[in-house]
């Protein structure tokens, strides 16, 4: 009698379903693992093998041949030990069928039973849940995978305890989610001095979710105003929280199964590869941008990205999603980030001071933002120049709003674009576009006068006259208007035009 298990196989953030079959035969002794195993599933053979010794559990003098179905799908990782094992030991008739036919396993074993954690435990138990199913995964796994409440979670410590719950003898509690994590203490906007003009335009950002690029010399406090960013942003929703945990349950960045209400803020080196920044690598892993779903992507220095990398940016900021393409993989990931960019007006970095710069200004300008192509520079919604501070404005009080005063004005516009969107796909203005741009967001008359004029005066582009409208709606919110008007659309092209040469 064949005895059948279930476990996953991870595509990007989706897990399928994957049924473990395990059969006994007469012949001589052997244990075969079939259905396209990767190293780490073909070895699991030795280690559920010894598991088994451990209990005391002889395995007969027969061929056991285990199937994992759909046989053309790749199997990668240590996580298929557990749904091996329970095949088997229902094959020889230690565990009721039935009961292994209702539950989704995944997990590691240890050679004397131990269940070792693994990576994807959440989306793991979205996939159980979707099939009416419970999930069994080790006991560090089940904090993390009991937040999905619609699935029966229960994390044994080994497999002998895994045993016992199957069998009767000693059947285990559900799992309890994790904590979530507390939310760290962020840096003031009250902190930083002057530059009013530059967190005017992060806090629209963050209100809209728009792009922005900030050029300054070095020191003029663009990593600063950066930092301080998250502490504006609001909590991520429970939809929102669920969908960025299961990125990083892939990439194992959840701790202690807590997931963290705070947006995720990455910050990857200029020195980074493509790989790591849009996604791929062995088993076509999640990169920076979807590590950074829900959250912001902070790329300091942004000229000094190779011309490749920065190329590869383009679709995914404008489609919130990116597909990383392999010889052996082909997989989807979610990348709704808000793009924060850093630079240097030239190569020394002091392209406005006559007293520092070099000897090629300007056109050591011209020559170092030529590295951010055409395109790549039309994606970005809001375009601010940071000027330095001076020395002497250093030792002034505080001014300017807190970050816990900007962040409640941030909330209040948040909270008029989910009313907007509810219903919807979409969330912020940033996602805005066909008719419900033009429903939204197009000005009164006055504005969409100087919204033309602009458009024909710097030859905008329909890209860059649509994110005009964005950002204008969010100027919009924030101000408590259901109209858009001229100033307004005004304020939303000076962010546009700032870095513009003929301004």
């Amino acid at each position: 009698m064949i005895a059948r298990a279930y476990t996953v196989a991870f595509e990007g953030v989706d897990a399928r379903l994957v049924e473990v079959q395990c059969a006994t035969s007469p012949g001589m002794p052997a244990f075969s693992i079939v259905g396209l195993p990767d190293k780490a599933v073909s070895e699991a053979r030795d280690r559920v093998r010894a598991s088994l010794s451990a209990l005391s559990i002889a395995l007969p003098s027969k061929k056991i041949t285990v199937n994992l179905s759909p046989a053309d799908l790749p199997k990668e990782g240590s996580h298929f030990d557990l749904p091996i094992a329970l095949a088997l030991l229902a094959a020889l008739d230690v565990i009721p069928h039935d009961k292994i036919a209702e539950t989704v396993a995944l997990g590691e074993l240890s050679l004397d039973g131990t269940l070792v954690p693994v990576l994807g435990a959440l989306p793991a138990a979205m996939a159980a849940a979707s099939e009416n199913k419970a999930l069994i995964c080790p006991n560090a796994c089940g904090p993390e995978a009991a937040w999905v409440d619609a699935a029966a979670v229960y994390a044994p410590r080994s497999l002998a305890e895994a045993l016992r719950h199957f069998t009767g003898q000693a059947p285990l509690a559900p799992a309890e989610p994790g904590e979530v994590a507390n939310l760290p203490a962020g840096r003031d906007f009250a902190d930083v001095k002057g530059q009013e003009k530059a967190k005017r335009a992060l806090e629209i950002a963050a209100t809209g979710r728009h792009h922005v690029l900030m050029v300054g010399t070095p020191g003029s406090g663009k990593s600063m105003l950066a930092a301080r960013l998250p502490g504006i942003l609001p909590p991520l929703s429970p939809s929102e929280a669920l969908e960025t945990s299961m990125i990083h349950s892939l990439a194992g960045l959840l701790s202690e199964g807590g997931i963290n209400r705070a947006r995720p803020f990455r910050e990857p080196h200029h020195t980074a590869s493509m790989a790591a920044i849009v996604g791929g690598g062995r088993g076509a892993k999640p990169g920076e941008i979807s590590l950074a779903h829900n959250g912001i992507l902070f790329m300091d220095e942004f000229p000094e990205y190779p011309r490749a990398v920065l190329e590869t940016l383009r679709q995914p900021v404008e489609t919130g999603e990116v597909v990383v393409a392999r010889a052996n993989a082909h997989v989807r990931y979610p990348c709704r980030f808000m793009l924060v960019a850093a630079a240097n007006p030239c190569k020394c970095g002091y392209l406005p001071d006559p007293n520092r710069a070099c000897a090629r200004v300007p056109v050591c300008g011209e020559e170092y933002m030529s590295r951010i192509s055409g395109p790549m520079m039309d994606r970005f919604d809001l375009r601010i120049d940071v000027p330095p501070v001076a020395f002497c404005d250093l030792d002034l009080p505080q001014s300017g709003d807190t970050s816990a005063a900007i962040a409640a004005r941030v909330a209040a516009g948040r909270a008029v674009q989910t009313a907007r969107f509810a219903g919807t796909d979409m969330r912020v203005n940033a996602d805005l576009e066909g008719s419900a741009l033009e429903d939204t967001a197009t000005p009164d008359a006055e504005g969409k006068d100087l919204l033309l004029k602009v458009a024909e005066r710097f030859g905008l582009s329909a890209r860059g006259y649509h994110r005009v409208l964005r950002v204008a709606r969010t100027i919009a919110d924030l101000d408590g208007s259901g109209d858009v008007r001229k100033p307004h659309v005004a304020e939303a092209v000076g962010y546009r035009l700032a870095l513009a040469k003929d301004v």
